[in-house]
């Protein structure tokens, strides 16, 4: 994975556990929002002292804007979603098949009386 994707991913990520939008981050950096946008959506690459002043102002170490920390946890989330969405499914359709073998009992029941 790119640098710049990482940087990219983990700022925003950040930027969104501390309940902080894109102004009130460039504010917090001294830049503008359209600058802290560019480099979330990956068209700008800040210099290293930018990077340092990004991650002062999201309370976090400049290391951590490159880590693959985030990236293997949102991987995880979305393993666990799917996993979550398939169990989901096969307890409805055996529920729904219960269901219908509950109902063709009950009809066959009263046929024969």
């Amino acid at each position: 994975m790119e640098l710049k994707t990482l940087l990219a991913l983990n700022m925003k990520k950040q930027r969104q556990n501390l309940g902080i939008s894109q102004a009130a981050l460039a504010e917090r950096v001294e830049t503008s929002t359209h600058y802290i946008a560019m480099i979330e959506l990956q068209r700008k690459t800040p210099s290293l002292v930018m990077i340092e002043r990004i991650a002062k102002a999201l309370e976090i170490e400049s290391p951590e804007l490159f880590s693959m920390k985030t990236i293997l946890t949102e991987s995880v989330k979305k393993i666990q979603t799917a996993v979550i969405e398939n169990i989901q499914e096969t307890v409805r359709l055996s529920i729904q098949e219960t269901l219908k073998n509950i109902e063709s009992e009950y009809f066959e029941e009263k046929e024969e009386k």
